[in-house]
């Protein structure tokens, strides 16, 4: 299983979604202010924070917390000032990594990156020096047991997905950017429930990790993700669901 999939499975199983509410609706809240500050306050006219908004729902945020949060984006309310950028290293093994943060404080977030990277096998690297090796793309994850394949390929076919992969326990449906809302809505018509479905940096091909260095990669990601600043983290590791379970357990 591929490392940006699989990592938000392993999280969903370790119930560390639930143990981080406050800090998923943080990030949440974060990303909402910025759609709407680049894309206007209108979700139906900015499909960024249409994805935002329906990721905070699904999150159970509550609605005034989302209208402050746009209204904030749109400067209606005041708020702090964010800057949002992405940075790039290689972890154990040289596995990929792309960091995409939200923050006010640019030099203090590089500076305690690069301090997470390096106390977990990794190092952070030049702008560019992974980016090449990622494509945004709508990734959506499917659990076997929820849908047939056959089903499934049609219904990727018939709303314009790329493709659909078996992913160990799961399929996942890949589409391009501007396919994926009609994508994930005709999965949900469907009655089929995704386990993870987002626009993400999914990458061309895949390092595979195994015993030390996929414990220390999987470190790494969560020192990554635990950070307040960081809204996204993306990898090209792959290691096996057996040997992940057991790293991360």
């Amino acid at each position: 299983m591929s490392g940006h999939s699989k990592w938000a499975t392993i999280k969903h199983k370790k119930g560390a979604l639930d143990a981080k509410r406050g800090k998923i609706f943080t990030r949440l809240i974060k990303e909402i202010s910025m759609a709407a500050k680049a894309g206007g306050g209108d979700p139906e006219k900015n499909p960024r924070l249409r994805g935002a908004v329906q990721a905070a729902k699904a999150e159970n945020m509550p609605g005034d917390n989302i209208k402050k949060a746009i209204l904030r984006g749109t400067g209606e309310l005041p708020g702090v000032s964010y800057e949002e950028a992405t940075f790039e290293g290689f972890g154990p093994g040289g596995a990929a990594v792309m960091v995409e943060v939200s923050t006010d404080n640019r030099n203090r977030t590089v500076s305690e990156l690069r301090h997470a990277f390096s106390k977990n096998g990794g190092n952070m690297g030049a702008a560019g020096s992974v980016s090449h090796m990622f494509s945004k793309k709508g990734d959506i994850l499917i659990a076997k047991s929820a849908a047939k394949e056959e089903d499934l390929m049609n219904l990727v076919l018939e709303h314009g997905g790329d493709d659909l992969t078996d992913d160990g326990e799961h399929w996942e449906i890949i589409t391009e950017p501007a396919a994926y809302e009609k994508v994930l809505e005709a999965v949900r018509a469907a009655g089929i429930k995704p386990e993870n479905a987002e626009v993400s940096m999914v990458p061309a091909n895949y390092v595979k990790l195994t015993g030390q260095q996929a414990a220390t990669m999987l470190r790494l990601m969560e020192a990554l993700e635990d950070h307040d600043d960081v809204q996204h983290v993306y990898s090209n590791f792959d290691i096996d669901q057996k040997e992940m379970e057991e790293v991360a357990g």
